[in-house]
């Protein structure tokens, strides 16, 4: 098995919103509470191909896509914001998510003018785990009051560069 990271404009318009979709396909709260927004997400980004190849990817596995990530620059030199960052269902738990994590963060670093990386989660979710397990450490729990409640308190990670 084969696993490469390959530019988003290799891809058809609606690839990120479907392996989203999928990610997080074990609740459909998930679904209603941020459709919109993947929608949203994935239109902008095959809207701006040239941002979505210079600042996200999608992980390939045999030549089926699996996953994807991206990170805003905008705050630099402050800080990147990794952004979605999800794996589909049926290849999760195989390290998949690490690896592509640990690859954008390889991306991020090579840009010498960050001092930090950050990411934001929640606690409803396995990523806690996984940004963990690449070196982000915890700076900030908080609760979550909106109307997405079942998602869990959000959880602000930063790897310090």
């Amino acid at each position: 098995m084969e696993l490469a990271f390959m530019k988003i404009s290799v891809f058809d318009r609606g690839i990120l919103y479907k392996l989203l979709l999928d990610a997080y396909s074990f609740d459909e709260r998930c679904r209603v509470c941020w459709q919109q927004d993947w929608i949203e997400f994935d239109n902008f980004f095959f809207d701006h191909l040239e941002i979505a190849d210079k600042y996200g990817f999608i992980t390939v596995l045999d030549n089926e896509p699996i996953g994807h990530i991206s990170w805003d620059p905008r705050h630099k030199p402050e800080y990147v914001e990794i952004g979605h960052n999800c794996i589909a269902t049926k290849y999760k738990g195989n390290g998949y998510g690490h690896k592509q994590l640990a690859e954008a963060i390889h991306r991020i670093k090579k840009d010498k003018d960050v001092k930090k990386i950050i990411v934001g989660t929640n606690s409803h979710l396995i990523a806690p785990r996984n940004y963990e397990s690449v070196g982000f450490k915890l700076v900030q729990r908080r609760p979550n009051k909106s109307t997405s409640k079942f998602s869990g308190d959000y959880l602000d990670y930063e790897m310090i560069l």
